[in-house]
């Protein structure tokens, strides 16, 4: 039986309250995506420490290269399927039953066919051949401890740099450098204007909702994003992403699965009305599991929440102090930190700036 034209409008009013209402508690639980404090913060990095910063990066730099390196102790800490472990989704590669356990951004659960038809967009796996060379990936982070260190030159150096969300170069390129193998994002965090002027850049797509799907198939397809779908994103989406259709690719959510239950032992994930249980790897986490796929050895930079020094940069761009990080519910800090330091102390990867375990430093 059909409704009358007036509960089918009620019902519609009442649909979009929803929505708004919800992506309004959404904005509210994250701050740190909100204005940015406009008041420069008081931060010097003394001459001595990026002296040491700088010698540091560079025995990195010189040191020979062990194949397998990073992911082979990871490897000891996963479930034998991280053997078999692929970084991205391909059309022409079966989606594994697994996929479907956990919705995103764990797994594909009730999002399978609109990634399948997305997939038919992008190329096959036999476009993207791995290099037979030794590789060291930098994982790039936004953290403020980059700020000052001048960095950029011995960061275009590595093999392979991965960026994330919209952290900028252009006027931060001293600190941070120049290049860009991949920007991994996903679409509130991916720069509105785009950033990268390598040609070569990659842009690997986090998916985190359903709707990240419908903007992915919108920037590759040049089409611009309906109203309908900006109603559910909790800040503005760039209209466009300007690379190439072979540049685009879909990380595997296993990467963010196996990150956060396998490496840091979050509980499986549970269903919610909203939100999640502080069992979200930060995407620092995830593109370090990433680059471990992709390479052979694995650095940090820009790495570390240091809490107790709250009038710290949390970021190299901008004045957000350290102590915003206190704010945020979607990731455990702590847990990561005490991670992260593990894999500085056993050797499986190097920490440049200091901010997650300083082996360099001089106190």
């Amino acid at each position: 039986m059909r409704l009358p034209l007036r509960w089918a409008a009620h019902r519609c009013v009442f649909v979009v309250c929803v929505v708004l209402g919800l992506l309004g508690l959404v904005m509210v639980s994250l701050p740190l995506n909100g204005k940015r404090a406009n008041k420069p913060l008081n931060w010097h990095v003394s001459s001595v420490h990026k002296r040491l910063v700088h010698e540091h990066v560079h025995k990195v730099l010189e040191a020979q290269c062990q194949p397998g390196h990073t992911r082979k102790n990871l490897l000891t800490r996963l479930p034998a399927s991280g053997h078999a472990t692929q970084p991205y989704l391909w059309k022409d590669v079966p989606l594994p039953d697994q996929l479907f356990l956990y919705p995103p951004p764990f797994g594909l659960k009730g999002v399978g066919s609109k990634v399948e038809d997305l997939l038919k967009l992008l190329e096959n796996s036999h476009s993207a051949q791995p290099s037979d060379k030794c590789r060291h990936c930098l994982v790039v982070g936004n953290g403020g401890i980059l700020r000052g260190l001048e960095l950029g030159r011995l960061i275009d150096r590595f093999d392979t740099i991965i960026r994330l969300n919209s952290g900028p170069l252009g006027e931060f390129s001293v600190d941070v450098g120049n290049r860009t193998s991949i920007r991994m994002s996903y679409p509130e965090s991916t720069p509105l204007r785009w950033v990268d002027t390598d040609p070569h850049t990659l842009f690997v797509a986090v998916v985190y909702k359903s709707v990240d799907i419908s903007w992915l198939s919108a920037m590759i397809n040049k089409h611009a994003v309906s109203l309908w779908n900006r109603l559910f994103f909790w800040q503005k989406v760039p209209n466009q992403i300007p690379i190439e259709l072979r540049r685009f690719r879909l990380l595997n959510p296993h990467v963010i699965g196996e990150t956060a239950i396998d490496l840091l032992k979050y509980p499986p994930p549970r269903p919610r009305l909203w939100g999640w249980d502080q069992n979200v790897p930060t995407l620092g986490v995830s593109a370090l599991n990433l680059a471990s796929l992709l390479c052979d050895e694995v650095s940090l930079a820009g790495f570390g929440y240091n809490l107790s020094q709250q009038a710290a940069p949390l970021h190299y761009y901008d004045h957000l102090p350290m102590s915003a990080m206190l704010h945020q519910k979607m990731h455990n800090v702590n847990r990561e930190t005490e991670f992260l330091q593990s894999l500085v102390r056993e050797g499986t990867i190097t920490d440049l700036t200091g901010g997650i375990h300083c082996s360099f430093c001089s106190s």
